[in-house]
């Protein structure tokens, strides 16, 4: 591996081999998101608690203060919406000069298995990261399902994330399993960091599937909505943390959680 390529992932991922991903980029098909419509504003609070922002080139231009001290995963694929005809229908948006212009630590695009746009979406990956090796740029893998939402089981996830691998992404983002999510990692032969998907009912089955995914092999997370959507999200984030990076249990982060809130 190049000392460049070797260099942003240190950037992203910590010491201990975990990492706290905080993903701000869903405007890029859901428009101002609820507690999103200000990226800049809801991010402040929370930067203490996240190694790295995933975000879009026109947040990272107009919402981020260039003296934050957070490496950037570009959001690179978009071009659709919620209100159109299908979310997989994306491509790439974000050319490599624009990349380094930005000075991305990575970049992130999705991937649709199993959709009607899975083979553009797999060569969307493919050739981003044809590109993206050449500059040293790590690329990252999000394993989307759209509206189906009932694809989050363990052998689809599996396929998906290997796929992905096999493409070329140094990392892959996909949802968390009840069951089996530890073959889902062990079928992945780079490293795996969970995705919080739908918004949770409570913070303690938040703290319940990270702590689960942490101890089935995954590296760290990739949450932003059951975190700036809550109404404590510095609370949640600081338990969160302690989960990534200080081995707490869902018990001792639901603690946290309850204290860092009052």
């Amino acid at each position: 591996m190049d000392w460049g390529m070797k260099n942003r992932l240190s950037k992203l991922i910590a010491k201990d081999g975990h990492c706290f991903f905080m993903p701000i980029d869903h405007g890029y098909f859901q428009g101002p998101t609820n507690c999103l419509e200000e990226p800049g504003k809801t991010i402040v609070p929370l930067l203490k608690y996240c190694d790295a922002l995933f975000a879009t080139r026109g947040v990272v231009r107009s919402c981020i203060d260039a003296s934050v001290d957070k490496p950037v995963i570009l959001r690179v694929s978009g071009g659709t919406s919620m209100v159109g005809k299908d979310l997989a229908h994306e491509g790439i948006s974000t050319s490599i000069e624009e990349i380094l212009r930005l000075n991305a630590a990575a970049v992130g695009v999705s991937i649709f298995v199993g959709s009607d746009y899975e083979h553009e979406t797999l060569m969307n990956l493919s050739g981003l990261v044809n590109e993206c090796e050449r500059y040293g740029i790590p690329v990252m893998a999000v394993t989307a399902v759209g509206k189906e939402i009932g694809k989050m089981e363990p052998r689809y996830l599996a396929l998906a994330c290997r796929i992905a691998a096999e493409l070329g992404a140094r990392v892959v983002k996909t949802y968390w399993c009840q069951k089996d999510f530890d073959k889902v990692v062990r079928g992945c032969p780079v490293p795996v960091v969970m995705a919080g998907g739908p918004k949770c009912d409570t913070e303690k089955e938040v703290f319940d599937f990270v702590y689960d995914g942490m101890q089935n092999g995954a590296i760290g997370i990739n949450l932003g909505r059951n975190i700036w959507q809550n109404p404590h999200p510095v609370a949640v984030a600081k338990a969160l943390w302690a989960i990534v990076h200080e081995k707490k249990s869902s018990k001792e982060a639901f603690e946290i959680f309850n204290e860092a809130k009052k």
